[in-house]
């Protein structure tokens, strides 16, 4: 797993193992994820998939328990995905097509929270 800490926001990508296995790259990146998740559970998370063609929606779905622990303790988490049906996805799960647009909810977010809405 690749790690970038930023002054706001913490981007995880996967090592990718194969181009053509993207269920193993995915699951091991899941795994790894938690094992280190206390080393980022209080950042504001982007996941960055962008490198991953053809990701299933069943993938994703696999980080909704985190997804959902995270956003409670009101940090942001976002996933970075440019090949995905975005109206299955449950509105909980926030997902973009580019590393900017990650940046730019982490952003909103943060002021959003600051404002305490």
């Amino acid at each position: 797993m690749k790690i970038e800490k930023e002054s706001t926001f913490t981007i995880l990508q996967p090592e990718l193992l194969s181009s053509k296995d993207n269920t193993k790259n995915i699951a091991n990146f899941y795994v790894i994820f938690n094992e280190n998740y206390s080393n980022f559970k209080n950042d504001n998370l982007i996941l960055d998939f962008s490198k991953i063609i053809n990701i299933d929606l069943k993938e994703i779905l696999l980080f909704s328990p985190n997804i959902e622990a995270h956003t409670s303790n009101r940090k942001s988490f976002v996933i970075v995905c440019n090949v995905l049906k975005l109206d299955e996805l449950p509105t909980e799960i926030v997902v973009v097509p580019t590393l900017q647009e990650a940046k730019d909810i982490i952003e909103l977010e943060e002021i959003e929270r600051d404002l305490g809405i």
